[in-house]
């Protein structure tokens, strides 16, 4: 896939509109969030001096007369599967169909060895950009691991980073020291993943079972620029939208949270993959063909569930 990122400034206007095919409908104006668009002589015309290159209204538009350039046509095409472009109106999907993908997707521990194609990564990367980001930056980047060597490589420079850590905490004075300056972090690490950790190095080690991406022969770390309103979340939306479609072309994953925590400690093991210092990693999604069946959906734990504001009609 292209590394390049888009070398369009941020909400410039890249709209334009064949003025033989537009048809004066006018359904490309409500949906335009910045108000670019406009009816003049009973044509649409661009007005604004923003756009926020969401495609709204080429996506609205009956006989097809508008164009963002902003938009590649070519992250709609997928290589493993046709993807129907036409727009599913509210309500015409099963929502029972829908939760049960929701509800069958689990983490995946256990894979066999077979490769996962790079047209599959890729196809998931492209799944992954139809979710929402805010203000429609799309700040999100992809830094793939096709291979398990590859896989293996960022595994250890993990290890590496939790064997210091691992030492560390088992300096009682030092996590006490740190605990009474107000960083409690070391401490609270040492009594709820120190031996956790150990146990999970000692493996590695005797080329046991792989414990941090559980012999997945493909990760994606997911990232996003700092410069968006909101990374985190961006970057977080696309992953679970990953997640599902993984499933549904039959991978497992499972996100590897001590990954983000080595990462966001040590910015090195960042470096290594290419990612340059303007970008967080927010996830990593360990990828591979399961070895792993279930017979029903797993329950879920209680969730609290608030109303704000609403009267009191008891």
């Amino acid at each position: 896939m292209n590394e390049a990122k888009k070398q369009i400034t941020h909400r410039e206007v890249t709209t334009t509109i064949d003025p033989d095919r537009c048809i004066d409908c006018g359904m490309c104006i409500p949906v335009c969030p910045k108000e670019t668009l406009a009816i003049q002589d009973g044509k649409a015309v661009v007005r604004g001096a923003e756009s926020l290159n969401c495609d709204h209204c080429a996506a609205a538009c009956p006989v097809a007369a508008i164009r963002v350039a902003a938009v590649d046509p070519g992250l709609s095409q997928f290589q493993t599967f046709s993807a129907d472009t036409r727009w599913l109106p509210h309500g015409r999907f099963d929502t029972a169909n829908l939760v049960n993908l929701m509800g069958s997707r689990r983490s995946c521990r256990n894979y066999s060895d077979r490769p996962v194609d790079r047209p599959f990564l890729e196809d998931l990367v492209k799944a992954g950009i139809t979710a929402p980001s805010g203000s429609n930056c799309q700040p999100w980047t992809f830094t793939i691991l096709p291979d398990r060597r590859a896989v293996d490589r960022l595994g250890r420079r993990v290890g590496d980073f939790f064997r210091k850590t691992n030492r560390m905490a088992e300096n009682r004075w030092l996590r006490t020291g740190l605990k009474l300056l107000g960083k409690p972090e070391l401490d609270t690490y040492f009594h709820m993943y120190y031996a956790t950790v150990e146990m999970g190095l000692s493996a590695w080690d005797k080329g046991e079972r792989d414990l941090l991406f559980h012999g997945a022969t493909a990760a994606i770390v997911v990232a996003a620029d700092n410069g968006a309103s909101c990374p985190s979340e961006d970057a977080l939306l696309a992953t679970g939208n990953m997640l599902l479609a993984a499933h549904a072309m039959g991978l497992g994953t499972c996100l590897v949270g001590f990954v983000i925590e080595a990462m966001r400690r040590d910015r090195a093991i960042v470096r290594m993959l290419g990612i340059p210092d303007q970008e967080t990693p927010y996830a990593v999604i360990a990828i591979g063909w399961p070895d792993e069946t279930y017979h029903r959906v797993a329950g879920r734990k209680p969730v609290v569930i608030r109303y704000a504001g609403a009267e009191d009609t008891h």
